[in-house]
């Protein structure tokens, strides 16, 4: 199993990152999908999932109206664009899928830095 993550980096404030987790060794489609972040000396926390065909999502309060999760099942991709963003959207950003009480799987992370 891999979550691949990329598209982290350095922004300024206001300006917008996508970031893409490529998955393989799993079934795709039948895991919601996630990206959680972990800021220095905090805990991890969602900020956005998706389910397995897309059709619902859920986002932290804190990213509402800036963030937007989506999901390709035909390449087995998903995407966090982040608009806007902010200096406390700084965080190590993880891929997650998951599928209550088969699997579990996270990726490496991606670095994100908002700072003028």
């Amino acid at each position: 199993v891999q979550l691949v993550e990329s598209g982290g980096g350095l922004v300024q404030p206001g300006g917008s990152l996508r970031l893409s987790c490529a998955a393989s060794g799993f079934t795709f489609i039948g895991y919601a999908m996630r990206w959680h972040r972990q800021a220095p000396g905090k805990e991890r926390e969602l900020v956005a999932g998706i389910g397995s065909t897309g059709g619902s999502t859920v986002y932290a309060d804190s990213v509402k109206g800036r963030f937007t999760i989506s999901r390709d099942n035909a390449k087995n991709t998903v995407s966090l664009l982040m608009n806007s963003l902010k200096p406390e959207d700084t965080a190590v950003y993880y891929c997650n899928a998951l599928r209550r009480g088969v699997g579990d799987y996270w990726g490496q992370g991606t670095q994100v830095a908002v700072s003028s």
